[in-house]
């Protein structure tokens, strides 16, 4: 236990720590705005106070349950609802795949509380800080300060909201502010063409699709912006050639040029020794 204590104590007084915690800012007002208006919307849709509470405690994505409480209100089928929530969080998939670059080397345990503080805002932000997906000491830290900060950035206002939904009034329009929470929250993660052309054609087939019931047009979107985002995928493989290296019998090669082999941008040629 005093082991544990005291690498909690190093995290927390890392300079990286303190460095996440300045980069998540920018973002902890859009997020806050999103947790109070998914606090009162839960308990607005009828779900018990303990059990909206005990929803933002474990489930912790917002994205998710936005996408879910209107589905319950309307008494969807259960397997809509899961589907609904799985289709949303299946970018988290990709999110854990590049986790794994930084992250692989830490205990179980650890993983998996990176795997549940792990988020889009917090994701982005570390990946603008290491690129180079390798682990570095500061990274730890740095990931720790970002979920800390967006994690109580989210759930103070959503039990917040939780608590005082029955004392706000809905004519303040409390739904507006939490789409232009949601705005200001997907503006940050819009870094690449990808991402655009994703977010372009999940809102075109959101529009398209809204008449469907029990909101399926959000699955149909879902289900639009991952199929654009594979197809960018595979055209730009096709596009991307990977060179050759001539590499000498018998020797090692560097680690730098290991990591180009292995992320697909060279093919090595061993020379080979004839007797």
């Amino acid at each position: 236990m005093s082991h544990q204590v005291a690498v909690i104590r190093r995290t927390l007084r890392h300079p990286s720590f303190r460095m996440a915690a300045v980069d998540m800012a920018g973002t902890s007002l859009g997020i806050a705005a999103w947790g109070l208006v998914t606090g009162v919307a839960m308990v607005k849709s009828g779900m018990s106070v303990g059990m909206a509470v005990f929803m933002s405690l474990l489930v912790y994505a917002g994205s998710a349950q936005l996408a879910v409480i209107p589905l319950l209100s309307v008494g969807a089928p259960l397997w809509v609802i899961w589907l609904t929530a799985s289709c949303v969080n299946l970018r988290f998939v990709i999110f854990s795949s590049m986790w794994r670059c930084y992250f692989a080397h830490l205990p179980l345990r650890q993983r998996l509380a990176v795997g549940y503080f792990s988020g889009d805002v917090i994701y982005v932000a570390f990946m603008k800080r290491f690129p180079d997906p390798r682990p570095q000491p500061e990274q730890v830290p740095y990931f720790w300060g970002a979920a800390t900060s967006n994690w109580l950035a989210w759930q103070v206002p959503s039990i917040a909201g939780i608590l005082l939904a029955n004392a706000v009034p809905l004519s303040w329009g409390l739904g507006f502010a939490g789409v232009l929470a949601l705005l200001g929250v997907l503006l940050s993660l819009l870094f690449d063409r990808a991402t655009w052309l994703a977010t372009g054609v999940a809102a075109t087939a959101a529009i398209a699709a809204f008449a469907l019931p029990l909101k399926l047009n959000i699955l149909v979107a879902l289900a639009a912006a991952v199929a654009a985002g594979l197809l960018m995928e595979a055209v730009d493989r096709r596009r991307h050639k990977p060179e050759l290296m001539l590499v000498p019998a018998n020797s090692i090669l560097p680690p730098d040029e290991r990591e180009h082999v292995e992320a697909g941008d060279v093919v090595p040629l061993r020379e080979e020794r004839h007797p």
